[in-house]
């Protein structure tokens, strides 16, 4: 303990300060020495903690859902390379700075926190001997001494024993049950945050070994928050639940509203949002045109769900712009097409019926209308006395023997169909 002190001192004493300003407030309406003033001046830190990480909360879902996407990439270069571990970590380092991807900022939040946990467990530690840390002197940490949560002192343990819970004035069967309470809680909130992020915001057209660690973690982490949970003091413990807590419902938001591409929380909110435009013909908040700029940007590189999103416009009048605004009638109606491109929809042409002999060499449709059946005659005998006299012998005549009148048959030759080559004469 001497080691952790040592090491965070520098944060223990802002976070001993912290606790008492928000307990001077909360113990003026719930009275200093109860557990409702210490505990929600616990609560009241982690509120404040994760309202300050929420910009680094924003860098780790970038960087989550770009890992995402590079995931292809990355199973590429493990298997062109799986013989040379250098080059394959050569070539990963270089795919990150190309795509401008940094794997450890999606353990941001949890790494800038863990100052602050360590240092709340070092003061409900000096709370639980009896000593002095930070800001807290005597009259304050003999209030803190005091206060209980549901029965369970704020620096009691589950591990504790009968005589150390009795000195802080508690039985050993409500610190018992508190505590293991808590633990189920806090593991059963970790288990439901990650496990809403595998089953919601996941896409889930790639299958790759990054969404197979996410799916052990959302075993893995609730038995470590189980095991390590016995330990942790009943103040450390409120601690924990409210930024497990925290964590979830800021999750949920996240998913409702700007869902992970190809997921089946960006199909559910995609359907809400085709909905919510159709109704009022128009995009009313920032964020709604965010997401159809994106769609509207990717052109052939959309998903199902987005294709959908633009077809269902399209049947209701309505084109998504580039700027992610929706217009009516004033732009061209678009379709989607099966490849993703998206096309202005023109007019069916209609097939103009087809024309006869005479009204094509008469100029068109309309000379045609115009011109009677005796011009159609005179056409025809006009095209019969273009062909040449010989062509065919008059009626009642014979062809002459040794003329061109003589048949083909008479001469050897087939009629119709290749001509059979003549052999040569036998002597």
């Amino acid at each position: 303990m001497d080691t952790i002190a040592s090491l965070f001192s520098f944060i223990t004493t802002p976070v001993s300060w912290v606790i008492v300003q928000f307990h001077s407030v909360y113990g003026k309406i719930f009275g200093p020495d109860t557990g409702w003033a210490w505990g929600l001046s616990i609560v009241s830190l982690v509120i404040l903690i994760r309202i300050c990480l929420i910009p680094l909360f924003v860098k780790q879902i970038k960087a989550t859902r770009a890992m995402q996407t590079l995931q292809p990439e990355m199973k590429k270069i493990q298997e062109r390379y799986k013989n040379d571990k250098q080059r394959q970590s050569e070539e990963m380092m270089k795919l990150y700075k190309e795509s401008g991807t940094n794997p450890l900022s999606s353990c941001l939040p949890i790494l800038a926190q863990s100052p602050f946990f360590f240092a709340l467990y070092h003061v409900l530690n000096g709370i639980a001997t009896g000593t002095t840390i930070g800001v807290i002197n005597e009259s304050l940490l003999a209030s803190a001494r005091k206060a209980h949560i549901f029965g369970a002192p704020l620096a009691a343990k589950f591990t504790d024993g009968s005589s150390k819970v009795e000195a802080l004035g508690a039985s050993l069967t409500d610190v018992r049950v508190v505590t293991a309470v808590m633990i189920v809680l806090m593991s059963a909130s970790q288990f439901y945050t990650q496990r809403q992020l595998m089953t919601k915001n996941v896409d889930t057209t790639v299958k790759t070994p990054f969404m197979q660690q996410q799916k052990m973690m959302m075993y893995v982490f609730p038995v470590m928050f189980a095991v390590f949970g016995i330990n942790f003091p009943v103040g450390v413990l409120v601690y924990w639940l409210t930024t497990n807590v925290w964590t979830m419902g800021q999750q949920m938001y996240v998913i409702r509203n700007n869902p992970t591409p190809g997921s089946k929380a960006q199909a559910a909110y995609l359907e809400r949002l085709t909905k919510h435009v159709t109704h009022h013909g128009k995009t009313r908040r920032r964020s709604e045109k965010t997401i159809i700029k994106a769609i509207v940007a990717k052109g052939r590189d959309r998903n199902e769900f987005e294709r959908k999103f633009i077809n269902a416009l399209t049947k209701s009048g309505l084109v998504a712009q580039t700027d992610g605004t929706v217009v009516k009638g004033e732009a061209p109606a678009v379709e989607q097409t099966e490849d993703g491109v998206t096309t202005a929809a023109t007019a069916k042409r209609q097939q103009p019926k087809r024309q006869t002999k005479a009204q094509r060499q008469s100029g068109g449709p309309k000379a045609a209308d115009d011109a009677t059946s005796d011009s159609a005659e005179k056409t025809t005998s006009l095209e019969k006395s273009d062909e040449p006299q010989d062509a065919k012998p008059a009626a009642g005549e014979s062809p002459k023997a040794g003329s061109n009148g003589r048949s083909r048959a008479q001469s050897g030759q087939r009629k119709g169909g290749p001509q059979r080559p003549k052999s040569p004469s036998k002597k």
